[in-house]
């Protein structure tokens, strides 16, 4: 026996669909001291990127600077130094000393992580399998949308504030 389309169609309408799970919260370590919560930044964007002090991409602290305070308290840029690519100052002191005397910085910025190498962050082990994207080199950029839901990677030529910072603009309209 043939069923109507419009009843079958009718039938899947009314069969539930299964919620998809939130995207998990994660924890950095913050250069400061203390932790970063991912959880406590829902309802903004946020940019993950990682950095290092010593790389052609460097001057690039600066873009990020300037999408931070452009953006205020609507969305965040993490900062996360990593020596993976050795390219990183040896000591979290050092790496905070110089992003404050040469880039005035004052975005989040955690410790010295594993981002593609070794025992890698969490969060970048999660990026991996959801989109499968790691950083291939520093200042690779990873946005989050209001609920955590990664939205878009980008290697190290992207410039926080042509297309990220559109992008970012955009998840806030």
């Amino acid at each position: 026996m043939k069923l109507p389309r419009r009843l079958v169609l009718l039938a899947l309408l009314a069969v539930p669909t299964l919620a998809q799970a939130a995207p998990p919260a994660f924890t950095f370590d913050s250069i400061d001291g203390g932790q970063y919560d991912t959880a406590k930044w829902r309802g903004k964007p946020v940019l993950v990127v990682n950095t290092a002090s010593m790389c052609g991409y460097t001057p690039q602290y600066a873009d990020l600077q300037q999408l931070s305070d452009s953006m205020g308290d609507r969305a965040v840029v993490l900062a996360v130094p990593s020596d993976d690519f050795n390219q990183e100052l040896s000591s979290e002191a050092e790496v905070k000393e110089f992003c404050a005397l040469n880039y005035d910085l004052t975005l989040p910025m955690t410790t010295i992580s594993h981002v593609a190498k070794g025992d890698v962050l969490p969060f970048y082990t999660w990026v991996q399998q959801q989109v499968q994207f790691t950083p291939g080199w520093n200042f690779n950029k990873v946005l989050l949308d209001k609920d955590g839901n990664i939205v878009k990677a980008w290697g190290s030529n992207a410039k926080p504030m042509g297309s990220i910072k559109d992008t970012m603009e955009a998840l806030l309209n």
